[in-house]
């Protein structure tokens, strides 16, 4: 039973990690959007490959009020629900693989 619960606090792990990567790369493609490189670079082409498709689903359910401000606010709705994500998933898989602990064998 110990390697059950193994198994899933190492998937709560893997699981914080590709969050925090992904936050990371999130917050890159901020940065760049402010410093217009040069859009043929592979590094950026990579990072727009990466964030666009969750970007532009954002993008299709905010209101469309929120694009006159001239402000993007779709990054900070990602980042949003990827602490969500990160902080109830994550807790949720490490406290059932540590349920796997604490019961007694027959």
């Amino acid at each position: 039973m110990n390697a059950i619960g193994y198994l899933f606090i190492a998937l709560a792990k893997m699981l914080h990690l590709i969050i925090n990567i992904y936050t990371f790369i999130v917050v890159i493609a901020v940065i760049i959007s402010w410093l217009r490189p040069d859009p043929y670079n592979p590094i950026v082409r990579m990072i727009h490959q990466i964030t666009d498709p969750v970007l532009g689903r954002i993008r299709k359910w905010m209101p469309r009020a929120l694009f006159r401000t001239g402000f993007d606010f779709s990054p900070i709705i990602v980042l949003l629900l990827l602490i969500l994500i990160d902080t109830v998933v994550t807790n949720l898989l490490m406290d059932f693989g540590h349920s796997f602990f604490s019961q007694p064998l027959p």
